[in-house]
């Protein structure tokens, strides 16, 4: 399943890559235009983990992921990619920022 927040995307996986490495916040991507983040709403229902231009949520029972100008994302139990979108321009493929 393949879900959206803004410029976000979210899939479901097995399993964290072992060279990911747990990050001490829940902030998933700063709004570089609005100020606005896409973040875990409460601390303690998710650990959040980064290998490159990647996030993993691990969510043990249930959590919320929260931006000011788009909806709520409801994450059940289970590990997620979280990736940016990327555009295309002839000189270069690069992340959407919201």
């Amino acid at each position: 399943m393949l879900m959206r927040q803004g410029d976000l995307f979210f899939a479901q996986v097995k399993a964290i890559p072992k060279l990911a490495r747990q990050v001490p916040h829940l902030t998933l991507a700063e709004g570089e235009i609005t100020g606005h983040s896409h973040r875990i709403a409460e601390s303690g229902t998710a650990t959040l983990f980064a290998d490159a231009d990647e996030f993993y949520v691990d969510v043990p029972e249930s959590a919320r992921v929260i931006h000011e100008e788009h909806g709520t994302i409801d994450l059940s139990q289970g590990i997620y990619r979280v990736w940016r979108q990327r555009e295309y321009t002839p000189t270069e493929i690069r992340p959407v920022y919201d």
